[in-house]
């Protein structure tokens, strides 16, 4: 896999972002019992005018496995992890890992994280504790929905608990 960076700027790109966007967010919202998250009813119009950094990992015949896109804390020099999707045709072969991981040791080092996904949303919570998040606290912006809140601090730093922003907060 390579990993490089995503210009939603490309109609084939944004176009292909988009569509893995949606059909993981369709598997999220099965696990969580949850048909609200806003990412499934995002036009690309709106998925595009976003302030976000996009990446991606492109697979040997260069088609898109997966992104994942962040954007900075309002306070402070944290980032927050928007979204992180896998095309559904690719689970289970590490390319959230790979993202993850590329992102934590060479986009954002050294900087705090924070990310949010479905309280129930067994995958992304083992992912999140494996490469080192401490979970906070849940919190429910809907009703019927439990969001699970992670922060990855600066070595030796305590992570405050904070939410950031999340797709469905």
């Amino acid at each position: 896999m390579q990993i490089r960076a995503l210009d939603l700027a490309d109609d084939a790109t944004a176009a292909a972002v988009h569509r893995i966007g949606r059909a993981a967010y369709v598997v999220e919202a099965e696990l969580i019992g949850f048909d609200g998250i806003p990412a499934l009813r995002e036009s690309l119009a709106d998925m595009r005018a976003r302030d976000l950094t996009w990446f991606g990992a492109f697979s040997g015949n260069g088609s898109l496995a997966g992104f994942l896109a962040w954007g900075e804390e309002e306070e402070g020099d944290g980032v927050c992890i928007d979204r992180l999707c896998v095309d559904p045709g690719r689970f289970r072969q590490g390319v959230a890992s790979l993202l993850l991981r590329h992102a934590l040791t060479e986009v954002f080092p050294g900087r705090p994280v924070a990310v949010t996904t479905g309280a129930a949303n067994a995958p992304a919570i083992t992912l999140y504790e494996r490469l080192g998040f401490r979970r906070g606290p849940d919190f429910s912006p809907a009703p019927g929905l439990t969001m699970a809140s992670f922060g990855r601090a600066v070595a030796g730093a305590p992570w405050d608990g904070g939410r950031g922003s999340s797709d469905l907060a």
